[in-house]
């Protein structure tokens, strides 16, 4: 501008935070993904080496302060994991560093301490003089310190190591322990699905044998129905018969009696010209006298026989009535 040279540089980034123990898996879209939870990412970068290959840190710029301090505060309460292995991520504050313009001679601060040390030119210290010694000492501390640093980043490394040895180990136990839980869950849901079928099998037997009891219970009833009522019909068909018999007898004893009457003034069985038939019949004339049935028919009125000899002369007036009902061969009177 105005035949002058214009250098323009970005600003430091005030809402910029640094990731730290980033597995080599994490790629520069998958840490953006991870932090675009906590507000809007500008950008996220994964720092690597000259080779390409992951050194575990990297870079998250936020477009808000707000969603940088929420992200930081988060992480550093919490337990943030990027992958499945159980490594959490470091969250800090991102210094800013000035690696363009540095620091001109204009911009140094000119106090007397300034001015003391720009007394000497830059220079080597000779050996033997107190400034080579204590160069000398100088040199020591950075180098011990170089080692002290070496050996913590081994001691650290080979603590990575084994954290990560031991994270495996436990994993697989972790993993085998879950699939043992798997399988007692699953072995106590067959064992309770079995139990399930053996009640319903066992609810299914005994309404089977429910539904055969009744069966035969009803069988039964019907059996017991079938004799009550056989047994009604046999009882009705006595008591019929019986009542059927005492009325024929009734009317075979008037017929008798009208029979009986009209023999007596024709020619009565005992009368003396009958006498060689009623012989023939195993009766005599005394016994047929002694058994008329005008006699008879005057002792049934009285009422002094008996049932059984009530039948028993009904049934020889009975016999009387049908041989006198036959047609007889020989010459008989009756």
């Amino acid at each position: 501008m105005k035949g002058r040279q214009l250098r323009v540089r970005f600003a430091t980034h005030s809402a910029a935070l640094s990731i730290r123990n980033l597995s080599p898996f994490v790629s520069n879209e998958l840490l953006e993904e991870a932090f675009s939870q906590f507000g809007q990412v500008e950008r996220a970068v994964v720092i690597v080496d000259d080779r390409g290959r992951s050194t575990g840190k990297g870079i998250v710029e936020f477009a808000s302060k707000p969603a940088a301090r929420k992200s930081l505060d988060r992480c550093h309460d919490g337990v943030f994991l990027l992958t499945a292995s159980p490594r959490p991520v470091i969250v800090e504050p991102l210094e800013q560093y000035d690696d363009e313009d540095g620091l001109p001679e204009k911009l140094a601060q000119k106090n007397p301490m300034f001015q003391k040390e720009r007394e000497q030119p830059p220079r080597f210290a000779h050996p033997g003089t107190f400034e080579y010694e204590y160069s000398q000492r100088w040199k020591s501390l950075d180098d011990m310190e170089k080692q002290q640093r070496d050996q913590v980043e081994k001691n650290i490394k080979e603590a990575r190591e084994k954290l990560e040895s031991e994270m495996e180990d436990a994993y697989h136990e972790h993993q085998a322990n879950l699939l043992r839980q798997d399988l007692l869950r699953r072995q106590e849901e067959l064992r309770r699905m079995e139990e399930l079928h053996s009640q319903e099998m066992q609810k299914r037997k005994e309404m089977q044998l429910r539904q055969e009891e009744e069966r035969r219970r009803r069988e039964e009833e019907m059996i017991l129905r079938q004799r009550e009522m056989e047994e009604q019909i046999r009882r009705q068909r006595e008591d019929s018969y019986r009542m059927g018999g005492y009325m024929d007898n009734r009317e075979r004893d008037m017929r008798m009696s009208a029979a009986g009457t009209m023999g007596m003034t024709e020619s009565p069985p005992y009368a003396p010209g009958n006498q060689k038939f009623m012989g023939g019949m195993g009766f005599d004339g005394q016994g047929m006298s002694s058994a008329a049935p005008g006699g008879m028919a005057a002792s049934m009125m009285g009422g002094e026989m008996t049932k059984a000899s009530w039948g028993h002369h009904m049934e020889l007036f009975k016999l009387v009535f049908e041989l006198r009902s036959l047609p007889c061969k020989h010459s008989c009177n009756f």
